[in-house]
């Protein structure tokens, strides 16, 4: 995985240890890693991915662990 261009969140200015990192392989496939643990990746579709990001956004994760 090491040949991916990484990318942080916009929302992580300032936290340089804790971040999100997102980055696309040759054939677009998604995968998303926190910066604090750099060697655990997570390979994903896009599909699924916007899944996510819509749950997200939405708030429907707000609730889970607890």
């Amino acid at each position: 995985m090491s040949q991916l261009t990484w990318r942080k969140s916009s929302f992580s200015e300032g936290h340089t240890d804790t971040c999100v990192e997102l980055a696309a392989d040759s054939a677009g496939l998604p995968h998303l890693r926190e910066s604090d643990d750099p060697e655990v990746v997570i390979s994903t579709t896009p599909a699924a991915l916007r899944a996510l990001l819509r749950a997200a956004k939405a708030g429907e994760l707000d609730r889970l662990g607890g």
